[in-house]
């Protein structure tokens, strides 16, 4: 059983080592330093969250997602077609993204985040796992012009996000996670969904991971689970239906169960983890369980986010050994 990350991590820290990233887009959006300085501070950044997840004992870590304004922004801003307007509430949070504006046909314009995941791969001694906006979240939370629609939208990102995925691969990748937590509360779009997800796996070697929050996908299950991923991320934090739909879980997928709160500073005992990783494995085999937080850290202090970590590590060991 390993233990991973969804996506974002606290990037500023009362005792980080690294300079302040916020001061320095400050400074950038104000031309006092330029973007090559500020480059450096999101490298000096970037290996530094990793260096905390690797410290933590997570398995498998991401980039903490360092250089993304928001989680439309990072891809809408480097795809033909689309543009950005001001800032709209991400889903129930405290957090707000640019919204993306799709004018017309949209056209991948080359790799977005194979630079960035190289960086990362170079100054981590684990594993690294990319991270993409997918396709269905990055279209709804758009807003589509006159002639746009919706299901035209969703398949020709996903036909971008195909070739970011390609990119990532031949970069090295081996497992890619695609974040698609707005299919959730549009579940009517579920056959558009599918649809999608077939476009956006299509010719890919490397493992890929569906990844849902902020609540359960009952209603969507166990059709979920049939999609053309090998892995299904669940929130089981905010959304403990999911315990119900493991019943059906396929036995040749793997899942990553999401049991430490990423959003409430709250630290959960080792014994509350290892008690969800068992109701998790009486359905899902050991080895082909992962636990993770629920979502990404990026709404935690960064010492709280820290400690969730080492915990999250402490509970997956400790269920290891008492349900070997």
């Amino acid at each position: 059983m390993l233990t991973t990350v969804v996506g974002n991590y606290p990037r500023i820290g009362p005792d980080t080592r690294a300079p302040n990233l916020r001061t320095a887009i400050h400074q950038y959006e104000r031309r006092r330093i330029t973007q090559e300085e500020l480059r450096q501070v999101e490298d000096e950044v970037t290996r530094e969250v990793i260096q905390e997840q690797v410290e933590a004992g997570i398995d498998l870590v991401t980039d903490g997602q360092v250089r993304w304004e928001d989680s439309q922004t990072y891809f809408a801003r480097r795809i033909r077609g689309m543009e950005l307007d001001g800032l709209s509430r991400y889903f129930d949070t405290n957090t707000y993204y640019r919204r993306p504006v799709a004018k017309g046909k949209v056209e991948w314009q080359g790799p977005i985040s194979v630079e960035d995941f190289r960086f990362a791969q170079s100054h981590s001694p684990r594993p690294v796992k990319p991270v993409v906006t997918g396709p269905y979240t990055l279209a709804r939370l758009s807003q589509l012009d006159s002639s746009t629609d919706l299901a035209s939208l969703v398949l020709d990102l996903a036909a971008i996000l195909n070739l970011e995925a390609q990119a990532l691969e031949q970069a090295g990748a081996t497992i890619i996670q695609f974040d698609e937590p707005a299919i959730l509360k549009h579940q009517e779009d579920f056959p558009l969904f599918r649809k999608a997800a077939k476009v956006l796996t299509r010719g890919l070697r490397a493992k890929t991971e569906l990844r849902t929050y902020f609540r359960d996908a009952s209603g969507l299950a166990p059709d979920l689970f049939r999609l053309p991923f090998q892995v299904f991320g669940l929130d089981f934090a905010w959304g403990p239906r999911n315990y119900v739909l493991l019943q059906g879980f396929p036995g040749d997928k793997e899942l990553v169960m999401g049991i430490m709160d990423a959003r409430n500073t709250r630290l959960e005992t080792v014994e509350e983890l290892v008690e969800a990783v068992r109701r998790g494995a009486s359905h899902v085999a050991l080895d082909r369980l992962s636990v993770s937080p629920s979502c990404g850290l990026e709404f935690l202090p960064r010492e709280n986010a820290r400690q969730k970590l080492v915990r999250l590590v402490e509970g997956a060991r400790k269920a290891a050994e008492v349900l070997a």
